[in-house]
């Protein structure tokens, strides 16, 4: 109805578990990270529990679609059945042969069995996806466990994976059930989304949606969290339900009366028809729905879709499109909401202060502000560049182009260029730490805070941080490489991971499945290439006590 009158390619605030609108928090990368680990494990039950709303399935489709090419999968969305009727519907979902409808247990587990075993001989993996398991019987999730007693010498060959609501978790302690649950071998809790999440949420969705327009002010985000609690199916729920009413009204922007209402609505309060007339009366709920398209035919012009404060740094480079090793990572936003007050001051803060000390300088000041968070020590001016002080103490320089989710996801701190947009002799900063809307940086050896929104207009986006590189490491590691570097890359992620840490010094083809992995828990592009970006994340998991940029303010 206002996907017209929006410009909009398709709704933007649907509860269709579509994989293309799954924002990855967090905590939905952690939790795909879990799933596709039980996936390549060898055998037993992975557990993801997540309250009504939290993108359980959403997350379920996107597993599927990275898993679909190497599994096959058997994807059941009502469990409510006996034993009888769940075998048979996984013998459906698997193009499984049955005698007929009056098939026994044994049947059909020895028809299910024969199956897995050709699959097994063919190199294909067999995963069984059982979503709203919380409705799942005593005597069916019994059923199941003895389906993970198929195997063969060397392995299992049916991986279970439960989806569910908390009440599930409640259902597996019961004390006839201890056997199944001593068969899971991981588990996640699938959580909220916290305000700085929404907002990036409401950015992704737009976004992939096609908008053009600041349909949502920043301003709203704080009462959109109020209202939904963070829950991404409610979030959904009230934003279709406030555009419906600000195309209604025949406006081009949501407000906070327009959001309110809209959660007054979803929760019961109001249906959809009584919420638009309360917003505008029996004859304007008409002549809006005649007049949806006459607002661009009348010449508004389209205006930046980032208007909130600060946002366009923020999320610009990072819709829709993925990280890769050969540019800065693109998807992430920040963990938790800060606890610190925010600062906002004038531009001139971040200023160079020309009077005290030359701009020519500054580069090398600066480098010395960053080595120094690592506690390396350089006194600029002498015949040893910045880098070679970093590589004397085993780190590398590295430097790109991008904007400041880039800078987010990577999670440390790092050298900004600053040119004024190009209009200004260009001097270096340090960036040491973010909030939800101010920054903290090291300008000329002093520090200053900064709203974020201030920080675009001066910055040129080039940066440059430091890192730990493997012993070894020259370029990127990828399949067929052989090397210490290599050997150290299998070590770290088992530690990360879990599983064996011995192994070849060769990147053979575990090696990068585990990479792939990794990086899709990272929300990175999963080609098993170990470039620095992968190594800087693997590092930041490996060692708590690296600088980060939102740790202090932002709880990462």
């Amino acid at each position: 109805m206002y996907k017209e009158y929006f410009r909009l390619s398709e709704l933007p605030f649907s509860i269709a578990p579509d994989p293309r609108f799954l924002y990855m928090s967090s905590r939905h990368r952690e939790a795909l990270a879990h799933l596709l680990y039980g996936v390549q494990g060898e055998g037993g039950i992975v557990l993801l529990t997540g309250e009504v709303g939290a993108g359980k399935t959403t997350l379920c489709r996107c597993l599927i679609e990275q898993i679909h090419a190497r599994c096959e999968v058997a994807f059941i969305l009502n469990p409510r059945m006996s034993v009888e009727e769940l075998l048979a519907a996984i013998c459906d979902e698997f193009h499984v042969e049955t005698p007929g409808a009056a098939a026994s247990v044994k049947v059909l587990v020895d028809a299910i069995n024969a199956h897995l075993l050709r699959a097994n001989a063919e190199g294909r993996r067999a995963v069984l996806i059982i979503d709203e398991a919380q409705n799942l019987r005593p005597d069916v999730l019994e059923q199941l466990r003895l389906l993970t007693n198929l195997e063969t010498n060397t392995r299992k060959l049916l991986q279970i994976i439960l989806i569910g609501q908390p009440e599930l978790k409640d259902l597996l302690r019961r004390p006839e059930l201890r056997q199944v649950a001593q068969r899971i071998v991981a588990r996640y809790h699938l959580g909220h989304l916290t305000r700085v999440e929404v907002a990036a949420y409401v950015v992704h969705r737009l976004s992939v949606s096609g908008a053009q327009l600041p349909l949502f002010p920043y301003s709203l985000i704080g009462l959109l969290y109020r209202l939904t609690g963070g829950v991404p199916r409610l979030i959904n729920l009230v934003c279709d339900r406030a555009l419906l009413g600000t195309y209604v009204q025949g406006m081009m922007q949501v407000t906070p009366k327009t959001l309110k209402k809209a959660a007054a609505e979803v929760s019961g309060a109001d249906s959809a028809w009584r919420f638009c007339r309360r917003l505008l009366g029996w004859p304007l709920v008409v002549l809006a729905g005649l007049a949806g398209g006459a607002v661009f035919a009348g010449g508004l012009l389209p205006v930046p879709f980032f208007a909130w404060p600060g946002m366009e740094s923020q999320f610009k480079s990072s819709i829709p499109a993925p990280r890769t090793e050969s540019a800065a990572p693109a998807e992430a936003a920040p963990q938790k909401a800060p606890s610190a007050p925010e600062v906002k001051l004038p531009l001139e803060t971040l200023r160079w202060p020309d009077r005290s000390v030359p701009r020519a300088a500054s580069e090398g000041l600066a480098f010395q502000d960053l080595l120094k968070l690592y506690g390396v020590a350089y006194e600029p001016g002498g015949n040893v560049s910045p880098c070679q002080a970093a590589e004397a103490v085993n780190m590398n320089c590295l430097s790109s182009r991008g904007g400041l989710t880039d800078l987010i996801n990577i999670d440390q701190p790092a050298m900004l260029l600053m040119d004024g947009g190009g209009k200004d002799l260009p001097y270096y900063v340090v960036l040491t730490s973010l909030a939800e809307k101010s920054a903290t940086f090291m300008v000329a050896g002093a520090e200053r805070h900064v709203a974020l929104a201030e920080i675009a207009p001066l910055w040129s986006g080039k940066y440059t941080l430091l890192w730990y590189a493997p012993p070894g490491f020259s370029n990127v590691l990828a399949a067929g490489s052989r090397s210490a570097a290599v050997l150290w890359l299998r070590q770290s992620l088992a530690r990360v991971q879990g599983g064996a840490a011995d192994g070849p010094a060769l990147f053979d083809r575990d090696l990068v499945q585990r990479v792939k992995t990794f990086q899709l828990a990272e929300g990175m592009v999963p080609d098993g290439i170990a470039g620095a970006l992968t190594l800087i994340r693997l590092n930041m998991r490996l060692d708590e006590r690296l600088p980060r940029l939102t740790t202090a303010a932002l709880g990462g």
